[in-house]
């Protein structure tokens, strides 16, 4: 299992958003998260993301503690790092940086985990070649069409290799024909590279073609 999480808990204040919820995921898995907004989708997306801490609970990570029982068992730089280099996230909107072109904004995270210039243009021009951007590598943000910029964006959270990829409604601003594209991408993608995905969405035409669709239902998974 690439993800194993169990007993996890979640309050803000005297809210519980989380009660219990016990996870896994296989690896190559594409597996979708639903249910009604306020069920708690996206705490637990960003607890599995090691983004939010549970008050209670374990998660464990291609093998890695990041909690354990009792609290957090990564903590600061190596949290930072570990997240850096086996995490990807896709959110609804993109996040490019404007000043920079495709294959520049898909550079960044393997410059920031310490990797030279010449593997992460490499890596970056290969990513770019199979979400379909080849044509569009020297192309800032405002030069690239949604669906284009969401594909910069996959590409960006899969340079540092990720053994999973977490997607919070990666197509929630985008046309019904580019939906299916990125759609079709996300099955590429576990094809080509055995990538795990774990997508939050509200498109029932997403969650129908996932491995797997599991619906949240106030703080529980039903």
């Amino acid at each position: 299992m690439i993800i194993q999480a169990g007993n996890i808990h979640k309050s803000f204040g005297s809210l519980e958003v989380l009660k219990g919820i016990d996870l896994e995921v296989r690896k190559g898995e594409v597996l979708a998260i639903v249910g009604a907004s306020g069920a708690g989708k996206t705490t637990l997306l960003q607890i599995l993301g090691t983004l939010a801490t549970p008050d209670e609970g374990s998660l464990v990570i291609d093998g890695t503690t990041v909690f354990d029982g009792s609290g957090r068992s990564l903590k600061g730089d190596a949290l930072a790092a570990f997240r850096g280099r086996r995490i990807g996230f896709v959110f609804q909107a993109h996040h490019l940086l404007p000043e920079f072109n495709a294959v520049e904004n898909v550079m960044i995270p393997a410059l920031i985990a310490g990797r030279g210039e010449t593997a992460a243009r490499e890596d970056a021009l290969r990513l770019l070649e199979l979400t379909g951007l080849s044509h569009r590598l020297s192309h800032k943000p405002s030069e690239l069409s949604g669906g284009e910029q969401q594909r910069v964006a996959i590409a960006r959270a899969l340079v540092n290799s990720p053994a999973v990829l977490f997607a919070d409604e990666p197509t929630g601003n985008l046309d019904s024909a580019t939906k299916q594209e990125i759609h079709r991408l996300f099955f590429d993608l576990r094809d080509t590279l055995g990538q795990t995905t774990v997508i939050v969405t509200h498109d029932p035409e997403l969650a129908g073609i996932c491995d797997r669709r599991l619906e949240m239902k106030d703080g529980c998974i039903l």
